[in-house]
């Protein structure tokens, strides 16, 4: 089965070369790849033993029992017939978090095997540290993986000069027109198949729809089946509520009344709180803005989340609301002001093609501006930070007159640079404001992910 080319790769060669390596985590959500892509990674070693603790639970007693690292290495040497010497074996430990021993062991590979290639993976990592007393900070390094974004979706097409393409267009020398279309309409494809990797893998084999539809219903079924995995005082039935709202109230700012079930606010924070944890929600928080960092004037009484995938939001809709024909008819054939300003779908994916093309060594935070005060219906979809100034950005289609909050923005903030994301080429418009000349510049959707590589 081909390996389809993945971001993170880069970082994986990076650690693996590393004179100061340390042992390292893969977090992410359940089957965005990130075992595929240790498993890739494992070519370039002379020995590779794979150690998965769902499917091994015999050895989590290994772990229990012995705690010298170097002894564990000789028994795992044993087990798997594999000869593990430092610089020539990968060890991967897979679905790390079902074994608290074997995590807690990481850190003592460092101490005693430095020289050794360990790398873990897990979908509740999260959970699974915040039940541990202590952890070895300094002695394991984490990075952060997602599933594809275009640019992945791009290279698993054969697309690659479609990606390179984008990387070298400019606001003032546009992709060519012809080009430019056929970005917007796989775009278009890309948010109906989503970034999960067994969905793109189906699309890319089969083109049909319906295959992908089947592998992301199986992704969402096993998302809910793992709801009894979060903790004991959230119940599943709270969990599912909670991410059924989510999605229905996908764009706008989170409003806890509308989960269903009758449940007490502080009972829905948590909730989000596991999902978040879990990486299939993530939040969008509210900035003041008034300067960096921006989580520093954060409001957490306005917050917006975003699902994990588009692809699977659209099987949530499905699955959970009866349908999902409308939206899939505005992503196929909406007009593009329809498609950028109703649908809502590409709201959700600017925030993620920002958070899957940042450093993944860290969590990447998405924060959005609303003008709070009363009668003010002013909102910026998104505030970053870039080249040590606020960045705003608008998911908008259209003219320049129809950019009023980004423009009121800007001058509340004396900015003179902002983005205007929508379907259209790379452009930029100058606007006068007085004796100041501000700039917006037109980035399309599916060159968003350049505003954080």
């Amino acid at each position: 089965m081909p390996y389809f080319r993945r971001i993170i790769d880069a970082q994986l060669t990076e650690w693996k070369e590393s004179r100061n390596r340390k042992p390292l985590l893969v977090r992410g959500a359940r089957q965005i790849g990130k075992s595929s892509s240790i498993r890739n990674m494992a070519k370039e070693f002379k020995y590779f033993i794979e150690v998965n603790f769902e499917e091994r639970k015999d050895l989590v007693s290994l772990f229990y029992r012995e705690h010298d690292v170097t002894k564990i290495c000789e028994q795992l040497s044993i087990l798997y017939s594999t000869p593990i010497i430092s610089g020539e074996t990968l060890i991967f430990f897979d679905e790390i978090q079902a074994s608290a021993d074997a995590l807690k062991s990481l850190w003592f590979f460092k101490e005693k095997l430095p020289e050794l290639h360990v790398i873990a993976a897990g979908s509740l990592l999260k959970f699974a540290l915040e039940e541990m007393k202590s952890y070895g900070v300094g002695r394991v390094s984490s990075i952060f993986m997602y599933p594809m974004g275009f640019s992945e979706f791009l290279w698993a097409s054969g697309k690659e000069g479609w990606a390179e393409a984008i990387n070298n267009a400019d606001y003032e020398s546009p992709i060519i027109e012809p080009l430019h279309k056929n970005l917007v309409n796989l775009y278009r494809t890309f948010l109906l198949v989503g970034g999960m990797p067994a969905s793109v893998r189906a699309w890319i084999e089969t083109k049909d729809f319906r295959e992908c539809i089947n592998e992301l219903a199986d992704i969402q079924q096993t998302y809910y089946d793992d709801f009894s995995k979060y903790t004991k005082s959230i119940s599943p039935e709270l969990l599912r509520s909670t991410l059924q709202s989510v999605v229905a109230q996908i764009g706008g700012k989170f409003m806890f009344s509308k989960v269903p079930g009758g449940y007490a606010t502080e009972e829905v924070k948590k909730a989000l709180g596991r999902l978040s944890a879990a990486g299939i929600i993530k939040p969008v928080r509210h900035t003041a803005a008034n300067g960096l960092p921006l989580g520093a004037e954060v409001n957490e009484k306005f917050t917006k989340y975003l699902y994990l995938d588009s692809g699977l939001l659209l099987r949530v809709l499905d699955l959970d609301f009866g349908g999902a024909k409308p939206l899939t008819e505005l992503i196929i054939a909406g007009s593009e002001e329809d498609f950028v300003n109703k649908g809502r779908l590409a709201e959700l994916s600017v925030g993620w093609e920002m958070v899957k093309n940042a450093d993944p060594r860290h969590r990447y935070e998405l924060f959005y501006w609303e003008n709070l005060s009363k009668g003010a219906t002013s909102e910026v979809d998104y505030v970053i930070p870039k080249n040590m100034e606020i960045l705003p950005i608008e998911v908008k289609a259209g003219t320049s007159g129809k950019m009023k909050s980004l423009r009121l923005f800007m001058q509340k903030k004396n900015l003179l640079v902002g983005i205007r994301t929508s379907l259209e080429n790379f452009g930029r418009l100058t606007i006068e404001d007085g004796e100041i000349t501000r700039i917006i510049n037109i980035l399309p959707l599916y060159a968003v992910g350049r505003l954080t590589k």
